[in-house]
């Protein structure tokens, strides 16, 4: 039951959402840089359009939050960006140059990067006194995403890379329709000291600039995996189905962290969880760049992904709830998802053309500086209590 009286809980059409959204995910972040290097782009422009939709979750997440909260249509935002999601990558089959991959790049991922911090907010809506079951919902979308790893991969090794947009379009279209079964979220009645502050005041309090820039930092430390992690593999001589299945290994851990999230949550405090989380990052961005030809190595490394998406997620998808309430909840979760563009672009960009000069090794090790600088100081910015 959510915690409005009566309203049920619409679990699995709130989980289906989730599962469709980050199949597509599963389907971006091992495969995209594949795809444009089949097309015969150098590491630079692989990492430039890798980068296009990371910088498009700077501007359009604030936008569509904005939006969200001043007229409370959350769920239609999310149901038109989802399909304008698929209806503008479509475009991806007229013409494969770079320039016109950058404005498909850009033009679809304006659309997608509205869809999920509006309806990270409709869920908590949704969950009401019970925020800490998010990660039970939550989990199917690792679910999603492990799927499309693995059958995406064996589908990629058996057909090329010229199937690969046709899938995509797939899944953005089950994206649109797992949208359009989402019930409103019931409307609770906000506490008066809700709205005793704007956006702006609660986003200067103490420890909140400083999390968003090490939200900043954490994607940009994800840079060279989410860009480079397959091609670096397959120079490794790694098959394409075996890279696929560690792709999945790490949502596997992902999702039985997800499992027992909210007994973590009831033991360790958000900032804890958030300063572990990017000194383990840290160490997993180092094993990467200098030990991922021992493959036992790179299982280690692949269920640390546990910390650094999964427990870091959770932590600042709560922190945000806190923090900004429900009457700003649209817009704490778009600058959370700005911020991590910001960063994921960052990363891309600089992963790109370190990648190319000096190497994987150089590379993972300014990810894994990135990381443990942030670990630094949300320990001297955060108090203990938060």
């Amino acid at each position: 039951m959510s915690a409005v009286a009566g309203s049920p809980l619409p679990y699995w059409r709130l989980s289906g959402f989730y599962f469709a959204y980050f199949a597509l995910l599963g389907g971006v972040a091992p495969f995209l840089s594949l795809y444009f290097e089949s097309l015969g782009f150098e590491p630079a422009r692989i990492g430039e359009l890798v980068a296009i939709p990371m910088l498009m979750r700077c501007v359009a997440p604030n936008l569509w939050g904005w939006l969200g909260d001043a007229t409370g249509q959350r769920l239609l935002i999310v149901r038109v960006g989802a399909l304008l999601t698929a209806l503008t990558f479509a475009g991806i089959f007229w013409r494969q140059d770079y320039w016109w991959l950058a404005a498909i790049m850009a033009l679809h991922s304006f659309f997608w990067h509205a869809v999920l911090p509006q309806f990270e907010a409709i869920t908590l809506a949704h969950l009401g006194s019970q925020s800490s079951r998010y990660s039970q919902l939550r989990l199917w979308g690792s679910v999603g995403f492990i799927l499309t790893v693995v059958l995406l991969g064996l589908l990629l090794q058996r057909e090329g890379m010229g199937v690969y947009p046709m899938a995509m379009l797939g899944i953005m279209l089950l994206i649109s329709l797992c949208s359009a079964l989402v019930p409103s979220p019931p409307q609770h009645v906000a506490a008066t000291q809700e709205h005793a502050d704007g956006f702006l005041q609660r986003l200067w309090r103490p420890g909140v600039p400083a999390f968003f820039l090490c939200v900043a930092l954490m994607q940009l430390s994800h840079g060279p995996y989410y860009t480079f992690l397959s091609i670096h593999l397959e120079a490794l001589g790694y098959g394409r189905g075996l890279i696929g299945a560690l792709w999945a290994l790490g949502v596997v851990a992902e999702i039985v962290l997800f499992l027992v999230m909210r007994r973590v949550l009831a033991v360790f405090s958000l900032r804890r969880l958030l300063v572990a989380s990017f000194l383990i990052a840290s160490l997993r961005w180092l094993l990467l760049g200098t030990l991922a030809d021992y493959l036992s190595v790179l299982i280690f490394a692949q269920v640390l992904h546990a910390a650094t998406f999964g427990a870091f997620h959770v932590a600042a998808i709560h922190f945000v709830q806190q923090r900004f309430g429900e009457k700003y909840q649209g817009q704490g979760q778009a600058l959370y998802a700005t911020l991590a563009g910001v960063g994921g672009a960052l990363g891309a960009l600089y992963s790109g053309y370190v990648w190319q000069e000096l190497g994987p090794a150089l590379t993972f090790a300014v990810a894994a500086a990135s990381a443990f600088s942030a670990a630094l100081i949300l320990a001297l910015r955060l108090r203990e209590d938060d």
